[in-house]
């Protein structure tokens, strides 16, 4: 329950997504170990909507709570922490609701937090406002922007990775921008302004300023936070995948599962020899359509 001085949370408003991995990862302890008393991740995917045989395949994954709560907000325009929450009350599952009821509030507000963050522009004193607009001002934040430019900035695609990848972005950057395909990507460390609040501009960037967004898949990627938020963020803004948003990249061989909550989507492989010749022309045509 909410403190006289916090705002009550309307869980319905938030997508499942605000939901960090420690959360995740301590509502696996409760649903995975099969229990004949208490409803498990069976009964939550049940719920769900999930089918018999779905829910039986999820029976091979390490981590079957984890798979279901990603594959629930993938293709689940209804995927809410209120829906959640009202599925988890209606399994009787009142001992997970008490324990991480609170944790998964302090989600909620930084959600939210960040929602507003990337709705408003930051507040600054008159002694230190320039002359300039304080909207087109809050356009200024890729190297080519300008605030006294008629549209800010905008490209093919965002380049979602993790520092040790790089050496692979390196190489999409030549192959697709520049050669005869010339398209724009978006790269943050080399096409961001510093000084700004990384939350904020990833979300003005993921949703208004690229057309798609390119996820690079590695071992590393699995334990980034920054991705793990940039492709929730987008998976949030075209649920179903409906608008072929998101494109996962595979460039080298993982020893970790490939992430459930992108197994829906088609992926770009280059590990595969048969079809490297083919790799970088069927990403830039995935990139290049409208």
């Amino acid at each position: 329950m909410a403190s006289p001085s916090e705002p009550s949370i309307d869980h319905w408003s938030i997508p499942l997504t605000a939901l960090n991995i420690n959360v995740r990862k301590r509502l696996s302890l409760f649903l995975n170990p099969t229990n004949t008393v208490a409803s498990d991740w069976m009964t939550i995917a049940e719920m769900m909507g999930f089918s018999y045989l779905e829910i039986k395949n999820y029976e091979k994954r390490e981590n079957p709570t984890k798979s279901i709560l990603d594959d629930w907000q993938a293709r689940c325009a209804e995927a809410n922490v209120g829906k959640f929450l009202s599925i988890l009350e209606e399994a009787d599952r009142k001992d997970i609701l008490s324990e991480l009821k609170n944790s998964i509030d302090d989600n909620c507000r930084m959600y939210l937090e960040k929602q507003k963050e990337r709705e408003e522009p930051p507040v600054q004193v008159p002694e230190v406002d320039s002359w300039v607009s304080r909207n087109s001002e809050s356009q200024a934040i890729t190297i080519r922007d300008s605030p006294l430019g008629p549209s800010p900035e905008t490209f093919d695609a965002f380049i979602c990775y993790c520092q040790s990848d790089f050496p692979f972005v390196d190489e999409m950057i030549r192959q697709l921008e520049q050669t005869e395909y010339s398209l724009k990507l978006c790269v943050f460390d080399r096409d961001v302004l510093p000084g700004t609040c990384v939350w904020t501009i990833t979300g003005e960037l993921i949703e208004r300023r690229c057309k798609r967004m390119v996820v690079v898949i590695s071992d590393d990627y699995l334990e980034s936070d920054a991705c793990d938020f940039q492709t929730k963020f987008a998976l949030s803004l075209c649920p179903g995948a409906r608008s072929k948003r998101l494109i996962p990249v595979v460039y080298k061989p993982m020893k970790r599962p490939f992430p459930s909550i992108l197994r829906f989507l088609t992926v770009c492989d280059y590990t595969r020899p048969c079809t490297q010749a083919w790799f970088w022309i069927r990403l830039a045509k995935a990139l290049s359509l409208p």
